[in-house]
């Protein structure tokens, strides 16, 4: 596996990698200049920050077309329809497998410039956005109407909707509210070669025909690109609390989510940390109990006194099981001293270690502390780095591999596919935020039928023909390993 964290590879399409003929693109990028102008970017160096992502690979953009409208949406597919040449989308950049990387050239549809809130119907209860918007920007536009939109993958400050819509991002409030497919009504949609429709609805019921607007969720950009898009609210919470829970060991921490499942409380977020993590967050300067070996962060939300009887019910349950403190944070303020460490921790991670890799990996919750354990195996068996967080309330444990030079590096990637099987094995599914995208893609076969995979990839034939948008992505590619 390429160094997918920490640094930009030097790997570029080869010629094999081709998908057109330089007649074809010269022609397109004669149409696309005549027709886009200023909004179409062909040098390299002003090309070059729209071939990556948040992995760091490396890919190679012919051009950029930066999207101001719709129509800009659809000139562009329609010209490299006509031409055939490949179309990567990206919106933010933020996505941690490669999904945005134009590995096989061609055009980079960026569209962080629709970047307006189009209508908060307040009656309904629903928000029709452009796909540019960054996540926290719609979040305080819908609270200020009262409402509220749940999914949170994190990185809410750079994140645009239409990348969440694309990878179907789910984050710590999953684990109460679902993740973003449960909130996408209707979405407007631009095929290869211009053609656009819209899929959904702007009603809360509605089975007319088949889930098209379900299938383009998650989709990662390799059936359309997605324009405007139409989200479900719901009333925005009255109260929300936030407690830290510190545990001497991983397996106290699993027995406090294990008791607060089964005594069928439901926070929003139930966020877990292991020993490793909490050496990092140390070193990194955060106040942790030095006989701290695991974490748990809690959050509920609701009326001001279902609230907060849910929060004594969670500290009882942390307790029980064993907690060496617990914290509760009532105030805003409060409550993002306790986040901000969680929120940081990717790029903390980073910083103790030249690469990193993040994978997400979901087990069933009765499992978590199993994939734990397998972790720490890899650790000593293999030699590695690793360090696992993520959202114990649904199973998604984010195991995070570190490594300085080759010789670790080869011990990094046996690692991961061993982490792979371990999660098949154990009844889980390689991802649960990210999307399989560009890294992912050589392993789906661990995790799916060949017959599963052969239909998915008609249905992304009977969208995309010609198989020129995202190219690359979700679906191994014969000869290729992971780039």
């Amino acid at each position: 596996m390429e160094q997918r964290e920490g640094t930009l590879t030097n790997r570029r399409t080869s010629p094999q990698d081709t998908l057109f003929s330089q007649q074809q693109l010269d022609g397109a990028l004669i149409a696309l200049s005549q027709r886009l102008g200023s909004r179409l970017l062909t040098h390299h160096d002003a090309c070059a920050p729209y071939q990556t992502d948040d992995t760091g690979l490396l890919g190679h953009a012919s051009a950029v077309v930066l999207a101001e409208s719709s129509a800009d949406l659809q000139v562009a597919l329609e010209i490299c329809g006509k031409h055939q040449i490949p179309i990567t989308t990206r919106a933010g950049g933020t996505g941690r497998t490669g999904g945005a990387v134009p590995i096989l050239g061609g055009v980079v549809l960026a569209t962080h410039q629709l970047s307006s809130v189009v209508d908060v119907d307040r009656q309904e209860g629903l928000v029709v956005t452009q796909p540019g918007v960054i996540l926290r920007d719609l979040w305080e536009t819908v609270e200020a109407e009262g409402w509220f939109y749940p999914p949170d993958p994190n990185s809410s400050d750079t994140c645009r909707v239409g990348g969440t819509v694309a990878a179907n991002a789910a984050g710590p409030r999953a684990f109460k509210y679902g993740a973003t497919q449960a909130y996408v009504l209707g979405v407007e949609a631009f095929l290869h070669g211009g053609e656009h429709f819209f899929a959904g609805r702007r009603t809360r019921k509605g089975v007319t025909g088949y889930d098209v607007t379900s299938l383009l969720v998650g989709s990662e950009g390799t059936l359309a690109v997605l324009g405007d898009i139409t989200l479900r609210l719901i009333p925005k919470p009255e109260q929300v609390v936030t407690l830290l829970a510190q545990f001497a060991t991983v397996s106290a921490a699993a027995l406090a989510v294990n008791a607060i499942i089964t005594a069928r409380l439901l926070p929003r977020c139930l966020e877990f940390m292991d020993e490793l993590t909490l050496q990092l967050m140390r070193e990194a300067g955060n106040s942790i109990d030095p006989r701290a070996g695991s974490l748990l962060l809690l959050e509920t939300d609701g009326d001001e006194d279902a609230c907060l009887r849910q929060a004594e019910a969670l500290a009882l349950a942390c307790e029980n099981s064993g907690a060496l403190s617990v914290v509760v944070a009532t105030t805003e303020n409060q409550r993002s001293l306790l986040w901000n460490s969680r929120k940081q921790m990717s790029h903390a991670v980073r910083k103790f270690a030249r690469f990193k890799i993040s994978e997400d990996v979901v087990v069933p919750r009765r499992q978590l502390l199993r994939l734990i354990d397998r972790v720490r195996s890899l650790r000593d068996t293999l030699n590695v780095r690793a360090l696992c967080y993520g959202h114990a309330g649904d199973g998604n444990l984010h195991v995070n591999f570190l490594w300085d030079d080759d010789e670790q590096k080869l011990r990094v990637d046996q690692a991961v596919v061993e982490l792979f099987r371990a999660t098949v094995e154990l009844g889980g599914t390689l991802s649960g935020e990210h999307g399989i995208g560009l890294t992912k893609a050589p392993y789906l076969g661990l995790e799916q039928s060949a017959v599963l995979i052969d239909t998915q990839r008609r249905v992304k034939a009977a969208f995309d023909p010609h198989g020129l948008m995202n190219p690359g992505k979700i679906f191994p590619r014969p000869g290729h390993g992971p780039c």
